[in-house]
């Protein structure tokens, strides 16, 4: 009899193949399109990703409609990574903020979330309250406490193959060569891969990645209208970098179309002109698993006696 995990493992098995780990050292770029739940998950997985990132700015988005201004806490972080986890099985890269505090603090953000499922934790050296990195108006905690809270997290860990990501801000706030030498301390930390946020040209990107080749791998962040020019994985391959996010791609196409629906839909009271651009209820029943799911159902249902002596 097939129960909801077998049934769950067979569909995803062809996704675990490799670590993230192993994945980054294989010498191709990863692709990491952002999510915010586990249907986006879904998405990302059904479309053929080994790795998902799960964004903090568009957890803030879709479930406050605020911006990313440190207004998600650890909590509901870890709880996403749960749901979303339960759903998929390719990797899940976790924007881990600040760490939420001290390093006393970012112990706990590494236990909740690599029990929940993470397989890369991302921290960064902002000061609280923390904003979008592609937002003005940043402040740092000094290079000292950060590299304790990047140790800290590097003696939590239970698994070596869950990544610390060490990331810095200080490009917009101390200048470039102080983003370089942050790095520098941060790979000495014990982090796994560097995220220099916000570069501001490809002059930077290419000196990044020239002063840590063959010795620690880079993260670049593509954000759609931010400060850094934004390029495939095929370029950002050649120039060095080991990992590509797409935090808020996803977010920000979905509320694209989202908007044009509602204004159509007020427009025209139906939803007739959008048929061909939208899924049916038993299309995306399909998609979500629903038929399978009622399967296995079937299988525990109580089996009334109806035969007649």
């Amino acid at each position: 009899m097939k129960n909801l995990d077998n049934m769950e493992s067979e569909l995803k098995s062809d996704h675990k193949t490799q670590t993230l780990k192993e994945h980054i050292e294989s010498g191709e770029i990863e692709v990491a399109p952002g999510i915010y739940d586990a249907l986006s998950g879904l998405f990302v997985q059904q479309a053929g990703f080994k790795t998902a990132y799960l964004s903090g700015a568009s957890l803030a988005y879709t479930r406050y409609g605020r911006p990313d201004i440190g207004l998600i806490g650890m909590r509901e972080v870890a709880d996403a990574i749960t749901a979303i986890r339960e759903r998929i099985a390719i990797d899940i890269i976790v924007d881990g903020d600040t760490g939420y505090g001290n390093a006393l603090n970012v112990i706990r953000t590494i236990k909740e979330f690599e029990r929940a499922g993470a397989s890369a934790i991302q921290l960064e050296d902002q000061s609280l309250p923390k904003r979008c990195g592609h937002l003005t108006g940043k402040s740092l905690v000094s290079s000292g406490e950060m590299v304790g809270k990047l140790k800290a997290a590097v003696d939590t860990r239970r698994n070596e193959g869950t990544l610390i990501i060490a990331r810095t801000d200080a490009i917009a706030v101390e200048g470039f060569q102080s983003a370089l030498d942050r790095a520098e301390q941060y790979h000495e930390a014990g982090a796994d891969v560097l995220f220099i946020e916000a570069p501001e040209n490809r002059d930077q990107m290419i000196a990044m990645n020239t002063q840590f080749n063959g010795r620690a791998s880079l993260l670049a962040n593509m954000v759609e209208g931010g400060k850094t020019p934004v390029s495939g994985a095929d370029d950002l391959a050649s120039l060095g970098y080991s990992l590509v996010i797409f935090p808020g791609g996803t977010v920000r196409a979905i509320s694209f179309v989202m908007q044009e629906y509602m204004a159509n839909l007020k427009e025209t009271g139906s939803t007739g002109t959008w048929k061909n651009r939208m899924f049916d209820f038993t299309e995306f029943n399909s998609l979500i698993g629903t038929p399978e799911m009622l399967s296995v159902g079937e299988q525990y249902a109580d089996k009334k006696d109806n035969t007649i002596d």
